[in-house]
């Protein structure tokens, strides 16, 4: 089959595609032909080396958290899928034309939602979603998402609102006009040193920027304020009293398949930069790696 390889630890230009054996379900596994993978921050920290400390590749390397397709064969006890079901996963090693993960990384692709436009949803969905749960978010709380433009903020902000918080959208000022469409109560430049002052006291904040930014805004917490962090804890803050939850993103198969039924109906919107096939990885990890609203896509050669 044909996958995205790292050879080494570099810029985007070192993906390459090469031949590799298919792999094959065992228990409680299921095989997916892929139709789509996401590129996520977490690809190019890996990509360039910034994670090494962290999460050493072995390279050869596959990358890839995302994924959508077709389900192609199924392990010993699998009744949950059948093949042919259209699913969207939360996997490793997606950078390729099949993949295989635990059952519990997968959701079945809702009528209504595009088999490929799914595989912009896993990471980020659940990412969101789990980053509101980790603040504690509940009705009525005013709450402070930063990076709110971003795919996971964007996620945050919509379950936020779901849980009948008063959310507001942080964002550098030059996003402020993309994020009046998320509909958060308020927009906020956060690279606006007025407009942070006008804050009124927060109940929570859900971090996905951290440093400087995150600082500024412990100031504005209530006393005994809760933080949810996808970046690390916010240096200082449990010392200054605030509930601090920082996570990493874990399955949840469940919740997965409400956050697809939400974007199959149109009410959670994680915006689409490009799609570019596996041959041209390189130039789709630059896009990605620039920033910007969208997530970008590879399509495996057919």
């Amino acid at each position: 089959m044909k996958a995205v390889v790292l050879p080494e630890y570099g810029e985007a230009n070192r993906l390459e595609v090469r031949d590799l054996p298919e792999p094959t379900p065992g228990p409680n596994e299921i095989k997916v032909r892929v139709a789509a993978a996401g590129i996520n921050p977490i690809d190019w920290k890996l990509r360039s080396g910034a994670f090494k400390a962290y999460r050493p590749l072995t390279f050869p390397a596959v990358l890839g958290r995302d994924v959508s397709g077709e389900v192609v064969a199924v392990g010993p006890g699998v009744i949950a899928f059948k093949v042919g079901t259209r699913v969207l996963g939360f996997v490793d090693h997606g950078y390729a034309a099949f993949v295989v993960a635990p059952v519990d990384a997968w959701a079945e692709v809702p009528a209504g939602l595009e088999l490929i436009d799914a595989a912009a949803l896993p990471l980020v969905s659940l990412t969101g979603a789990q980053l509101v749960e980790a603040a504690g978010i509940r009705e009525g709380d005013a709450v402070l998402v930063t990076g709110a433009t971003g795919a996971v903020g964007r996620v945050a902000v919509f379950i936020a609102r779901s849980r009948g918080a008063k959310v507001f959208a942080g964002v550098r000022r030059n996003h402020k006009a993309d994020a009046a469409t998320l509909g958060a109560d308020v927009v906020v430049a956060l690279d606006d040193e007025q407009e942070i002052a006008k804050l009124p006291p927060l109940d929570a904040l859900a971090d996905t920027v951290g440093g400087a930014t995150t600082q500024q805004l412990l100031g504005k917490l209530k006393a005994g304020g809760r933080i949810g962090s996808v970046v690390g804890e916010p240096a200082g803050a449990k010392e200054r009293g605030f509930a601090v939850q920082a996570f990493s993103t874990h399955r949840d198969p469940k919740r997965l398949a409400e956050l697809a039924a939400s974007a199959a109906a149109g009410k959670l919107i994680v915006p689409l930069a490009k799609r570019f096939p596996f041959s041209q990885a390189g130039a789709a990890h630059a896009l990605a790696e620039k920033g910007g609203v969208g997530k970008v896509l590879l399509l495996p050669d057919r």
